[in-house]
């Protein structure tokens, strides 16, 4: 059966399929999903873009095998099973008896307008979403299958054909000369970015980063069920597709916030991933994976623009994801930012929305120093003062730890907050001298609060990293080390307990940081 003749037939199927069942359609370009009663039935159209292949009906049931057993890591409670639809495609019948003429994947329908774009479009994704987003995809990612160093997963050709895949489908699609200087000026830069980060690529595979992810992570792909996230919709069609490096995953779900215009919430949710892996090495990628994500949903688009009559619409959305991967082929301004001040004092409060107004990345000293020795981050370790991990050898170790990350960051192309006291000399002239080393602008935040405020939140803190006690304070007091003239030059003073203290914070750093955060 030639292409066209199985397209019409599935067309019959569908029409009949709805008409019998009463049911909403919702159409993509691979697939149709029958929504009716309490469940949802998917069916893959007969179609090969190359990168996917369900041109054939031993095709297509053995995808729908693998939706199945992929989408119930993350989301058992709506993949039921897979189903046979049987029949005449004028008079199909679903898990009817006799030959199989298609497969459907059945689901359970969940609650429309729970979709994370549905309420990103109506400004109703809160932070806190975002957070539980970020902890379900760092979990997911830390419990799931990593590819062996012999597997042809996440090798850097792989990442290099995938990434040079887009433009074999974009480029016939284009008819617009600055489109088509756009694109090739890409196609340049992500050749050389590949060659300038294939030995990370393959570095990055060998250390167990490339992994069986989710690998369609956007957020039409995600939903609320009780208030939880729930991930579905996996990439079942290709391999190549999913396993990848956990990095190009989040770099998905970064790229769709941006082009939601929501670019706080794309760095918080990429801190907060951060925080639970500790990946800022990985960041060296980033950038590439970014352009590459937007090629790909300007690459959906297109595809979509094709089989509809009416391709406005996936015109524009080409043109802003093709501006998206233009803008990260593009250097921007760097600084590297630390805090300073007493425990209780706000350090944290104000550096978590500094990092997302900014466009920067968050590193936690409380965090990275139970990381470093093994602890989770809200652990309670016992130690005291100048003892376990805040002894001087402790100490010294971690901040160390802290400058390789910052300059991971700094080399990655993006602005880095290291979060930490910072009430030794020693630990400062680190960070004075890595930005003086990098070529970067150097600031210290200077937080500040009232003695009666500082206990007060210290006494109040509870689930956080953070182990500081009255004592601890105490002892704060009497062994920091003042900031030099010298560095004065480069603070800028807050007032935590102040109703605008970011915006001071703000205002300070205006005319020294690139407010592009993109």
């Amino acid at each position: 059966m030639n292409t066209k003749t199985e397209m019409d037939s599935s067309l019959t199927l569908i029409k009949a399929l709805s008409e019998a069942h009463a049911c909403n359609l919702i159409e993509t370009h691979i697939s149709w999903v029958l929504l009716t009663g309490p469940y949802a039935y998917k069916i893959k159209k007969p179609v090969n873009f190359g990168f996917l292949d369900f041109s054939t009906l031993a095709k297509r049931r053995f995808c729908c095998d693998e939706e199945l057993r992929l989408n119930r890591r993350l989301a058992a409670e709506l993949y039921l099973d897979v189903v046979p639809i049987t029949g005449t495609p004028d008079r199909p019948e679903i898990g009817g008896a006799g030959t199989a003429i298609e497969y459907a994947v059945k689901m359970v329908r969940f609650a429309a307008g729970q979709l994370l774009s549905e309420h990103l479009k109506q400004d109703r994704l809160s932070p806190d979403i975002i957070d539980s987003l970020a902890d379900v995809v760092a979990g997911f990612h830390q419990s799931i299958e990593q590819s062996t160093e012999n597997a042809c997963y996440g090798d850097s050709a792989n990442i290099q054909h995938w990434f040079n895949e887009n433009f074999d489908h974009i480029e016939p699609l284009l008819t617009d000369a600055g489109q088509q200087q756009q694109l090739q000026n890409i196609r340049h830069w992500g050749d050389n970015e590949w060659h300038r980060q294939a030995e990370l690529m393959a570095l990055r595979k060998r250390q167990g980063f490339v992994r069986e992810c989710h690998g369609d992570l956007h957020l039409g792909n995600m939903t609320l069920i009780g208030g939880r996230v729930v991930l579905f919709d996996c990439i079942e069609f290709n391999p190549l597709l999913r396993w990848i490096d956990v990095i190009s995953e989040t770099a998905f779900l970064f790229i769709d916030l941006l082009y939601f215009g929501y670019p706080h919430l794309a760095y918080r949710f990429l801190n907060r991933y951060l925080q639970h892996t500790g990946d800022y090495q990985g960041l060296a990628l980033l950038r590439y994976y970014l352009v590459y994500r937007a090629l790909v949903r300007a690459k959906v688009a297109l595809l979509r623009g094709a089989q509809q009559p009416d391709a406005d619409q996936a015109r524009r959305e080409y043109s802003a994801f093709a501006e998206l991967a233009e803008r990260f082929t593009q250097p921007r301004l760097t600084a590297l930012i630390i805090t300073h001040g007493y425990s209780g004092s706000g350090k944290s409060t104000l550096a978590a929305p500094l990092s997302e107004h900014i466009g920067a990345f968050r590193i936690r000293s409380d965090i990275e120093r139970k990381r470093l020795f093994g602890y989770p981050a809200l652990a309670q370790t016992g130690s005291g003062i100048n003892d376990g991990l805040y002894s001087q050898e402790a100490g010294l170790k971690t901040y160390r730890h802290l400058q390789e990350s910052a300059k991971a960051v700094l080399d990655a192309g993006f602005p880095v907050i290291i979060d930490a006291a910072f009430l030794k000399a020693e630990q400062r002239e680190l960070f004075r001298q890595l930005a003086l080393d990098c070529g970067v602008a150097f600031h210290i935040i200077d937080v500040q609060a009232s003695d009666r405020e500082l206990c007060r939140r210290i006494e109040q803190r509870q689930d956080d990293a953070s182990e500081a006690t009255a004592g601890v304070l105490h002892h704060q007091r009497q062994s920091a080390q003042p900031l030099s003239a010298e560095e004065q030059a480069v603070v800028i003073t807050v007032d935590s307990e102040s109703d605008n203290a970011l915006d001071q914070l703000l205002n300070g750093l205006a005319g020294h940081l690139n407010r592009d955060t993109g």
